[in-house]
């Protein structure tokens, strides 16, 4: 397959793809993570910021009247407002909970002297992610401006900061949550003009896609310093044979012409195992130790790291930069009935999730993500999709440590409307995939690309659209699957046809015949059976369960009880194990747990389909799976001892 070189040249030749690529694409530069170096700094500005929603009916009196060019607090009154978070929970106020439009945020710190005064240093504005279009200035200057809320954006501010000798840096980020049919997700803003039953100006954002449109600035703000000559890009692809692994590089440079490259890869020891000199290569490990997902192996998660070395001189100065990137050893592949990492067969036996929790809604948290992957391993899942977006870098970092495996998702949910297939939606579409990519092809816990989740891909156009989104995809990284998460629609869904894996999510016995548990066999072993039978290709089911309301107990089972959810696993376990034996290789529960959506009659106060509560706490179908997962894992008979039991991190 395309997405597994055999050997090193064609590693080099899916590398010389990527270089290819990148001079024809969109996005100018690349976007490796911040991380501190003999050459490089970075100042975190997590913390309280200024807050201000802009209420006036157009949401525009911030630009009106230009905010960023005073204090925030000079333009009205402010709140305090942590970061990352979303701002929806943090307050009392049901206003700021359900606010759509602009909301503006405000940091003010001092630069390092040596920033200001040194002009061989560049200095680097990183967003995380904020949802969902953003503007941002710098002392009142704008730097930068982003559509996406999942997905960093940058700006180097160098000369905006050293106007100001006193090292004083305002920065002010506007930030507007709107989402329309050409947005990703797609949304439509409805105004009631009915005044005999809506006040003036009165309007409701609708969505398609079922978790709450939270918002605000979710991931780190960070400045981080580089040399003016600096390592821009690192693409790697790895493979091995026999027992000496490959690692191909390609090493982008910025701020010079010439420039000399060494490039080291060191165990976890710290002992050099392969050098290279150049912006290209392969480095060849000798008795390499190969990344592996959790619960296949007794060293699970084992990671490299590539030292890059560059150094520069333009006459009058020389530039030395540093740059580590960690690197795990491992392929990919998929035949027709099965899923191959490292030449082995793989199941998925895994989760999906969201970036959801109480107060701080997506905003990134440490010690929710830490019990989480504890949870992960508790359970005994090796896998997890990244339902419905692309999620947080450091969640991605987490999984390549510990391997855990990952389906990467672009935030193409909810395209329900014939006018988000549109010229526009598709560009918008292309430059999305091509930031996912860039952000995520160094991890080795990324082992497959999902363009989207439940598109109503029966529509005329959806045949072009996807096909085109697809293959753009696999341009742009031709070492890794793409797969397309359909739900029940066997004989419509147009975009399959182009992908290597099927994902399917169904329902049966909850949306489908609800409360009908007798007919889950039937209904989902013709599904495989009709989807397999047409496509010949392997499957995963992406999404199945039922809602359960923690506490509540009914037998005879009932709806929405942890008795019923509980059957609902079982009988679809039934069918699973029948099929993985032919072309199922995988399953994922939705979800893992409890996530809060926007309001309605069949929601209380979120969706209930987690195995665990949105507080982390277990239901009885947690305990169901964990049972499976565990007995899963175990059958290989290549686990030591020591993982024949859960563990914590």
């Amino acid at each position: 397959a395309a997405f597994s070189p055999k050997g090193s040249w064609e590693v080099l030749r899916a590398l010389w793809l990527f270089a290819l690529l990148d001079a024809g694409l969109l996005l100018d530069g690349g976007m490796l993570y911040p991380r501190e170096s003999s050459s490089r700094e970075v100042k975190e500005l997590s913390g309280l910021w200024v807050f201000r929603a802009d209420r006036s009916p157009s949401r525009k009196q911030g630009f009106d009247e230009a905010w960023y060019k005073q204090r925030l607090e000079e333009t009205g009154p402010v709140i305090d407002m942590p970061v990352p978070a979303s701002y929806n929970d943090i307050t009392q106020d049901p206003a700021i909970r359900d606010f759509i439009g602009w909301v503006w945020y405000e940091r003010e710190l001092v630069v390092p002297t040596h920033w200001i005064r040194d002009d061989t240093i560049r200095v680097v504005l990183r967003v995380g992610s904020a949802h969902y279009n953003s503007i941002v200035w710098v002392n009142g200057v704008s730097v930068t401006q982003h559509e996406g809320g999942h997905l960093p954006f940058e700006a180097e501010v160098s000369d905006v900061i050293r106007k100001d000798p006193t090292g004083s840096c305002r920065i002010t980020t506007a930030v507007n949550n709107t989402l329309t049919l050409e947005t990703l997700p797609p949304g439509n803003i409805q105004y009631m003009n009915d005044r005999t039953r809506y006040p003036d100006g009165f309007f409701v954002q609708s969505i398609y896609f079922d978790f709450f449109n939270y918002a605000g600035i979710h991931r780190p703000v960070l400045l981080y310093t580089t040399p003016k000559a600096y390592v821009d890009d690192i693409t790697v692809v790895t493979n091995f044979s026999d027992n000496t692994g490959l690692v191909s590089y390609i090493v982008s440079v910025k701020g010079a012409v010439t420039a000399a490259l060494k490039v080291t890869l060191m165990d976890k020891q710290g002992h050099c195992v392969a050098s290279s000199n150049g912006p290209f290569g392969v480095l060849k490990v000798q008795d390499v130790k190969l990344w592996w997902p959790y619960l296949t192996h007794e060293n699970p998660g084992y990671l490299y790291s590539m030292e890059v070395r560059l150094s520069a001189a333009d006459g009058r100065t020389t530039y030395e930069d540093v740059y580590t990137l960690p690197v795990g050893i491992r392929t990919v592949n998929v035949t027709s009935t099965q899923f191959l990492i490292n030449n082995k067969p793989f199941y998925f036996h895994g989760v999906n999730k969201h970036e959801d929790s109480d107060i701080r809604g997506k905003g990134l948290d440490w010690p929710l993500i830490v019990k989480d992957f504890n949870l992960l391993k508790w359970l005994g899942a090796n896998s997890f999709r990244t339902s419905h977006y692309p999620y947080a870098e450091e969640i991605l970092q987490m999984c390549d440590r510990h391997g855990i495996v990952v389906i990467d998702e672009s935030p193409a949910v909810g395209i329900k409307d014939i006018r988000s297939f549109g010229n526009a939606s598709l560009s918008h579409h292309l430059i999305v995939m091509e930031e996912l990519v860039r952000r995520d092809k160094n991890h080795a816990s990324v082992v497959m690309w999902s363009v989207a989740n439940e598109p109503a891909s029966e529509m005329p156009p959806a045949d072009y659209y996807f096909k085109t989104v697809i293959k753009h995809t696999k341009d742009l990284d031709p070492t890794r699957p793409v797969t397309f998460i359909s739900s029940s629609n066997f004989a419509r869904d147009k975009g399959v046809p182009y992908v290597d894996v099927i994902c399917i999510n169904n329902y049966f016995s909850w949306y489908h015949d609800p409360g009908h548990l007798e007919v889950i066999l039937i209904q989902l072993n013709t599904e495989y059976e009709n989807w397999h039978g047409k496509y010949k290709k392997p499957i995963i089911q992406s999404e199945y369960g039922a809602d359960a309301v923690p506490g509540v107990h009914v037998d005879p089972p009932v709806m929405f009880t942890e008795e019923y959810q509980k059957i609902v696993l079982q009988n679809y376990h039934k069918v699973f194990d029948q099929k993985r034996a032919q072309y199922l290789i995988g399953e994922l529960i939705w979800n893992f747990a409890d996530f809060m959506t926007t309001q309605g009659v069949t929601r209380v106060v979120g969706n209930k389909k987690g195995i665990f509560t949105r507080q982390r706490q277990p239901k009885a179908a947690a305990f169901v799976l964990k049972e499976r997962y565990w007995r899963l894992a175990n059958e290989t008979g290549r686990l030591p001892l020591w993982t024949k039991y859960p563990c914590s991190l």
